[in-house]
């Protein structure tokens, strides 16, 4: 009997959670929600669908000596669809490689004058910058201009290493 009641208890205690929220709007027109009833006073109650803790199923698996089913194919190109003769190619992906390296030696020249300007600000003192804080709150704008040009300049570097 005892073995019985606890199934139930758990049957109960797992199915969809249930919380009770509220929202509440102020003289100002200011939205608050709560989920404690005590703070709910004044507030209207709002109506969400239960929350399960059952995790979803699974899609059932292939049957033995069946291969599983594969990913979609790409759809093929239509006929009518432009297509590019293998020289015209070429001569456009050497165009963009030639953009890439200019960006990336413009990348590396705004690197190098962020660095500068970043080591510049290193170091300078000023009387006012007693609490070191004060310093590295003027050091960070200078390290995020640092940090961007190094990122521009590894997705520059990526972008030219996947070129054919």
């Amino acid at each position: 009997m005892r073995l019985l009641m606890l199934f139930v208890l758990l049957l109960v205690m797992s199915g969809p959670a249930r919380a009770d929220i509220w929202e509440c709007v102020d003289s100002n027109g200011n939205k608050r929600f709560t989920n404690l009833k005590s703070e709910a006073a004044g507030c209207k109650p709002m109506s969400l669908p239960p929350i399960s803790s059952v995790p979803a199923p699974k899609p059932p698996a292939a049957a033995p000596g069946k291969p599983a089913s594969a990913p979609p194919k790409p759809q093929a190109t239509p006929g009518n669809f432009p297509k590019v003769d293998a020289p015209t190619q070429q001569q456009r992906d050497a165009e963009r490689r030639k953009i890439l390296e200019q960006e990336l030696a413009s990348e590396q020249k705004l690197l190098d004058q962020a660095r500068k300007e970043l080591a510049e600000q290193e170091a300078i003192r000023l009387g006012s910058e007693r609490n070191y804080q004060r310093v590295l709150d003027r050091l960070e704008p200078f390290q995020k201009k640092v940090a961007l040009h190094e990122s521009n300049i590894a997705n520059l570097r990526k972008e030219l290493g996947s070129l054919r």
